[in-house]
């Protein structure tokens, strides 16, 4: 009986659409970032830019404890469909296959067992160190996906959901992005930028969660309160003094955490996943014959 012609991947066994794509550091993509889900992966974060900083610009007979006290469950039904429609815009366009979901699926799972032990305490964060060697070998849409995935699922585990955890979601996201976004270096030069970077974004992923806290945790008579209407920088100015005088204690240990672990461990992950990344073969083209 004679069998239908079939594809064949040089160097894989499974299909893939992603010929040619590959990150800045030079290995195949797992996610590319195709025009439907790069405009759909853009317009989550303008809804993130504008779920964190719109409280700068309400009127100034506003209260300040109204800032976010509604807006979180909206931006958690916004990001999720958002979040979801880049997978099946790859989908779609057969830019993702099994493979990578697989690895997305694995790498959620590793980040959750981060998070189990260590819940924030005295900023001991470490489940954002997986998300940097991850976007970086597996490029920027893989990271972005795979860091509101890795907080909304061990947000399950530890019973952290709240009005935080989208914004959550979305500061994960970008971390595991801008990871896929480094430019490309080798050895030592690579793993110095990449601890560089984790704790640069530990840093930036403090003071993000800090603005969507400060309208309505900062109280109403400090120095450093929020005030609505008094002005974009005016209120910067305030927040700038809230991040400073009561979360450094935390953000400065995470970014320390996040960036020794990645000069102590980042060159053995490192190898395990662009090992991974040979063995899925997703650049390997399609040949039917």
């Amino acid at each position: 009986m004679s069998r239908a012609p079939g594809p064949h991947i040089p160097g894989g066994t499974g299909q893939s659409g992603l010929s040619g794509a590959r990150t800045n550091a030079g290995h195949p993509a797992a996610i590319r970032l195709r025009p439907k889900a790069s405009a759909v992966l853009a317009l989550t974060s303008l809804i993130g830019v504008a779920a964190f900083g719109w409280p700068l610009l309400i009127h100034s007979s506003s209260q300040a404890n109204l800032a976010h006290s509604t807006d979180a469950p909206w931006v958690f039904i916004a990001i999720l469909p958002l979040l979801l429609a880049v997978v099946l815009s790859e989908l779609a366009e057969g830019s993702l296959d099994a493979k990578a979901i697989a690895l997305l699926g694995i790498l959620a799972a590793c980040g959750c067992a981060l998070r189990i032990p260590s819940p924030g305490v005295a900023g001991f964060e470490p489940v954002f160190f997986l998300l940097t060697p991850s976007g970086r070998v597996f490029g920027r849409g893989f990271g972005f996906v795979l860091g509101a995935v890795t907080i909304a699922a061990s947000a399950l585990f530890t019973g952290g959901i709240g009005p935080w955890l989208p914004f959550q979601m979305l500061g994960a996201a970008w971390i595991g992005f801008g990871a896929g976004c480094l430019p490309a270096a080798r050895g030592k030069a690579e793993l110095i930028m990449l601890a560089g970077y984790a704790a640069i974004s530990s840093l930036l992923y403090g003071a993000l969660l800090n603005l969507w806290f400060w309208p309505f945790g900062a109280g109403t008579s400090t120095t450093f309160s929020y005030e609505p209407g008094a002005g974009v920088l005016q209120n910067l100015h305030a927040f700038f003094f809230f991040d400073l005088t009561t979360s450094l204690g935390f953000d400065i240990p995470r970014a320390i955490t996040n960036a020794l672990l990645v000069l102590v461990l980042g060159r053995p992950v490192l190898a395990a996943l662009r090992r991974a990344s040979r063995r899925a073969s997703f650049d390997a083209p399609v040949v039917y014959s």
